[in-house]
């Protein structure tokens, strides 16, 4: 892929927008954007800021976080990887319509609309929290270990060799709350998406992690506009 390109990939928790964003990464040289991570990033950095308190408590709670500072901390990120001449896949940004409605403008201004693709991964909720409750993360780069049988016995990261963690918030019931705000807050972006002539391509996110791959990768290989695929 000579061009820039941007990937969104909208989807409930479980969906594997993580997995795909990493092997966008490592196959074609995207940069990932994870607003979770740009968010945890500020946890780390904010110390006793009563805000950065307050982000703290929804987080750990399953809720969103404050749109207008997460919108500002993603568009802050979104210049400095333009600003390297990279290509960007995002995994779970935009959150909400207030995001989509600053950071889509934005992506238009550096990128062009006709280098920005939408994918909605779908997952049942069933899914998403069976998924979710023993995922594992790496503890050096955050490189998402998926649930699934073929991955079980790993005892560090196949990346990069770090230990494997499992997420404090992911327990059933912060999960089933999770998706119910995805649902409530994040699902109207592909609305937003449609009107804006990025037709959110669908993909069960029940099938397995290369045949995903495989989907997104072959639409941005043949480079078609997302709006004119059938």
């Amino acid at each position: 892929m000579d061009e820039r390109r941007v990937v969104i990939l909208v989807g409930p928790p479980g969906a594997g927008k993580g997995t795909q964003a990493q092997l966008l990464e490592e196959e074609y040289g995207f940069l990932h954007l994870e607003s979770s991570k740009v968010i945890e990033e500020k946890f780390v950095s904010g110390g006793d800021d009563l805000v950065i308190e307050r982000e703290r408590n929804l987080w750990k709670s399953g809720k969103l976080n404050t749109p207008a500072l997460v919108r500002q901390w993603i568009m802050e990120r979104i210049e400095q990887i333009a600003a390297h001449d990279a290509s960007i896949v995002f995994s779970g940004s935009p959150r909400t319509l207030f995001e989509a409605e600053g950071e889509v403008p934005l992506l238009e201004r550096l990128y062009g609309p006709e280098h920005i693709y939408a994918f909605h991964i779908d997952v049942s909720r069933e899914v998403s929290v069976r998924r979710n409750s023993k995922r594992r993360i790496c503890k050096a780069n955050r490189h998402p270990i998926p649930n699934l049988p073929e991955y079980r016995d790993l005892t560090a990261c196949p990346h990069d060799g770090s230990e494997l963690v499992t997420r404090v918030l992911d327990t059933p019931g912060t999960i089933a709350v999770r998706y119910d705000t995805y649902l409530r807050q994040t699902a109207p972006v592909l609305g937003f998406l449609q009107a804006k002539g990025y037709e959110p391509i669908v993909i069960d996110g029940d099938t397995s992690i290369e045949a995903v791959h495989a989907r997104i990768a072959g639409i941005l290989e043949r480079g078609t506009r997302p709006a004119s695929i059938e």
